[in-house]
């Protein structure tokens, strides 16, 4: 507690959302998620002031719809300073760096003060790293003044975010903004590139960008009706049907998954009779292993590019990663090096032309899953010894097992739920990229156990307040 107590003076200024002094009902909890939400799609779409119009490579290009960002505009850092700082304050716990109760009320306010406090200056780190990179135009070109306005931009940006998601989280909306930006981002990207109007000249004529658009127009226009079906599912560069198809099939597999669990029966110490059952969930940990796997590759990909547009000679930078231009654009890939092993395959092409990429790949994704989810679970409240304290508070015990024994029979369901699901959820996401899913596996995969838990949560909530679920209907 030593390094908390030195930080605990800068609490005192930093921004703070107050949690609401009673339970709010899920009528009121619901037109504060929907204001959130519409801040976020705002901040999409207002773009930053000062920036330079000229192309320069994105080295988020393959991960903004996981990291809920748009590439110019206010939400250009996405929820990265979030997880980054979560994934930080996980492992400083997780090495026992520093020790925390989180039981204890004020051990667990300075440690999420302390992961607030490396948010924020994630966050200004982040906006500083993006400017000197050059993603905006040449540091000469941009100019000084533009260059501290968009940093400013981008911090304030920033911290608002940052403060939206705790307005969910302190109960005023319902799950968490990371959560719901996710979830928004993709179904955004899902819906745009299957009704996209956008004309697009291939070579091959004009086409529409919209998979479902595309199809319409390549039936009414093509005589052979066979070759213009065929073409609709199998054109490259651009949205098909097929995609459409892999993205609907991950969302059914996903959703079937999420009802696999264990029921503990429970029984009350203190009221005969009393009967509950407790679900170990496949997905114990939900989305939240493939988010800070995402958010570690983010940040790699960032660093490593960054470091080869300025050392592209030096042989550390060129073994963390060697990037190159894609298809002839402004748009760099990373082609060798640890950062190529770490991005999925971009085609079944690839694959063939370098299996080795793909076995790294998938095992990087599974091992980082199964890790992040075993590790999530300690510092987040939901290991064995923490829901066996939550049943003892409670006055309950699982049936025929005395009160003792309930931790080890935790034990013997929760870190294997953990890592074995996270090592599933990182193999849907693997599917789902090889298949063509709208959106990156990734993406898709959070969008739809965030969807699912929003189900949950308005069921729960409406059983909770005594309605029907036709309520949240």
């Amino acid at each position: 507690m030593r390094f908390l107590k030195l930080i605990a003076p800068t609490m005192h200024f930093l921004p703070d959302v107050v949690k609401p002094p009673r339970a709010l009902p899920v009528r009121e909890r619901l037109p504060w998620t929907v204001l959130v939400l519409f801040v976020y799609l705002l901040f999409c779409q207002v773009p930053l002031y000062g920036i330079s119009q000229g192309s320069s490579s994105d080295p988020f290009f393959f991960m903004r719809v996981i990291l809920a960002s748009n590439r110019g505009t206010l939400m250009e850092l996405g929820i990265t300073p979030i997880v980054t700082s979560s994934l930080i304050m996980q492992f400083i716990m997780g090495a026992r760096l520093i020790e925390i109760d989180m039981s204890v009320p004020e051990d667990r306010d300075l440690a999420e003060g302390a992961q607030k406090l490396f948010s924020i200056l994630i966050t200004l780190g982040e906006a500083v790293a993006y400017v000197l990179s050059g993603m905006y135009g040449n540091l000469d070109q941009l100019g000084m003044g533009n260059a501290v306005l968009v940093v400013l931009q981008l911090f304030i940006a920033g911290v608002i975010v940052l403060l939206l998601d705790e307005l969910l989280t302190k109960g005023y909306g319902l799950g968490s903004g990371i959560s719901l930006f996710i979830a928004t981002s993709t179904c955004e990207t899902i819906i745009w590139k299957a009704f996209s109007p956008t004309t697009i000249n291939t070579g091959r004529g004009t086409e529409f960008e919209g998979a479902i658009i595309a199809t319409i127009h390549l039936l009414l226009t093509r005589t052979n009706k066979f070759s213009a079906l065929v073409e609709a599912f199998t054109r490259t560069n651009l949205p098909n049907l097929t995609n459409l198809i892999s993205t609907a099939a991950v969302f059914c597999v996903v959703i079937y998954f999420q009802g696999w669990q264990v029921d503990l029966p429970l029984q009350s110490v203190k009221r005969r009779g009393f009967q509950h059952t407790h679900p170990i969930r496949l997905f114990y940990t939900s989305n939240m292993p493939v988010i800070l796997h995402s958010a570690v590759v983010g940040n790699v990909h960032l660093i490593s590019q960054i470091l080869f547009n300025r050392f592209p000679g030096f042989l550390p930078v060129r073994l963390l990663g060697v990037w190159k231009s894609l298809g002839g654009s402004s748009q760099m890939v990373p082609v060798a090096g640890l950062v190529y092993y770490l991005s999925p395959p971009m085609s079944g092409a690839n694959i063939l032309k370098d299996p080795l990429h793909l076995l790294v790949y998938t095992a990087f994704v599974l091992g980082s899953c199964a890790f992040f989810s075993s590790l999530w679970i300690e510092v987040s409240g939901a290991s064995a010894r923490d829901v066996a304290k939550q049943f003892r508070d409670n006055g309950l015990v699982v049936q025929g097992h005395r009160d003792k024994a309930v931790v080890h029979v935790l034990q013997r369901y929760i870190p294997v739920a953990a890592s074995f699901g996270g090592m599933c959820i990182g193999l849907l996401t693997i599917v789902a990229d090889l298949a063509g899913a709208i959106g990156s596996g990734t993406g898709m995969l959070m969008a739809v156990t965030t969807i699912y838990g929003y189900y949950e949560i308005l069921k729960k909530t409406a059983e909770d307040e005594g309605h029907s679920f036709a309520f949240v209907e």
